[in-house]
């Protein structure tokens, strides 16, 4: 089952690769940064009323193969009016395996604390 998360949550987060494209049923507006047709970023802002909200934000790291290394994502604090870190995962490639470790914003350490039961390391028959 953890398995499942992890693989769902990666394939979430590295395909919404479109610019300003729109989720009807969420009301969701995706922003996508590129740099050198790979995606570095992303803003998700949420429709309230006629108006854009902050929601979401994502920022990707590569290694010098271009496969993914982390993704952070922040959440949008609208009273402190700024990005607040929430979650990271890191990913580490060894041979055909991929070992995706998932971190925890903690607000008393002000760092990702490793969630170990998130870990899972799967074979990936691309690599």
């Amino acid at each position: 089952m953890k398995t499942l998360k992890t693989l769902i949550l990666f394939a979430v987060l590295s395909v919404c690769g479109m610019n300003a494209m729109a989720d009807k049923s969420n009301n969701l507006i995706y922003n996508s940064e590129e740099v050198n047709g790979v995606m570095v970023g992303q803003t998700v802002y949420k429709m309230e009323g006629s108006a854009l909200a902050n929601y979401m934000k994502y920022n990707y790291k590569y290694d010098e193969q271009n496969r993914m290394i982390e993704s952070e994502a922040l959440k949008w604090d609208a009273v402190r009016e700024e990005w607040k870190q929430d979650m990271i995962i890191r990913y580490a490639y060894q041979g055909k395996s991929v070992t995706t470790t998932y971190y925890k914003w903690n607000k008393k350490q002000k760092d990702y604390v490793l969630v170990p039961e998130m870990t899972v390391t799967m074979d990936n028959a691309n690599l």
